[in-house]
């Protein structure tokens, strides 16, 4: 009876090792494009134009998806989905799903511009069947943010990497899991998406006194992170057609 105990014991650690080592893998996603660089301050600047983001437009931005649409939820699934995103409607059973909330105590999911680096403090709850058993969880985590630009696309995109998970009521034998099953959510839900569609910054001018159009497509996006704000570097293309 013992022996078969301590077997039974055994094969749940090794499930749980396995399990956390698939989850703790996520398929990589690479960001497309070309990761932003900083400015090039040697550089010719004539055609560039800068864009500057504060915290403050991402606090209404994210405070407008919390009140109107709901907090996002992140579910892995087989089955297809209509969207990496969508507003959660949390009822009973196991849904294997993570939950962005609004905030938790002095945590607030957020973005913040420090240091040099883009930071998301983030706030979940959700659940996740683990050894069967439905494991219902809430924590804090913290993410920082990569940038690229996609130019066939005119799109500049972002991708969280969570550093850090902090988990609440969360017994230590299932608790690499469910960080597991949040790092893997976050990661295959929702990177990458999209920062900013430069292509609504282009521009097509006429000039009928000589008889054409001027156009201006980006070509180069480039990034510096200030306190406080995001400032971003777009140089574009000219071109020229006669009618």
């Amino acid at each position: 009876m013992k022996k078969a105990l301590l077997m039974l014991v055994a094969g749940l650690l090794v499930g749980a090792l396995a399990t956390a080592y698939f989850l703790g893998s996520p398929r990589s996603r690479n960001l497309p494009g070309i990761p932003l660089k900083p400015p090039d301050s040697s550089g010719d600047t004539s055609a560039t134009v800068s864009v500057t983001i504060d915290e403050k437009f991402f606090d209404s931005l994210l405070g407008t998806i919390f009140t109107k649409l709901g907090p996002p939820q992140l579910k892995l699934s087989a089955a297809p989905q209509t969207g990496l995103i969508r507003p959660a409607v949390f009822q009973g059973g196991c849904n294997d799903v993570v939950v962005l909330n609004p905030e938790a105590g002095e945590v607030k999911t957020s973005v913040r511009f420090t240091g040099g680096k883009i930071v998301a403090p983030l706030v979940f709850s959700g659940s996740y069947s683990v050894l069967a058993q439905c494991v219902q969880f809430k924590g804090t985590g913290r993410a920082t943010v990569d940038l690229s630009f996609d130019a066939s696309k005119q799109m500049v995109f972002g991708a969280l990497n969570v550093e850090e998970v902090q988990l609440e009521g969360v017994l230590p034998i299932v608790s690499t899991l469910v960080t597991a099953f949040v790092r893997r959510a976050i990661a295959e839900r929702l990177n990458p998406f999209p920062v900013l569609p430069v292509s609504q910054l282009a521009l097509s001018l006429p000039v009928e006194q000589s008889g054409g159009n001027v156009k201006a497509s980006v070509k180069d996006v480039r990034s510096e992170v200030q306190e406080g704000s995001l400032k971003l570097y777009l140089t574009y293309d000219f071109s020229a057609e006669k009618k």
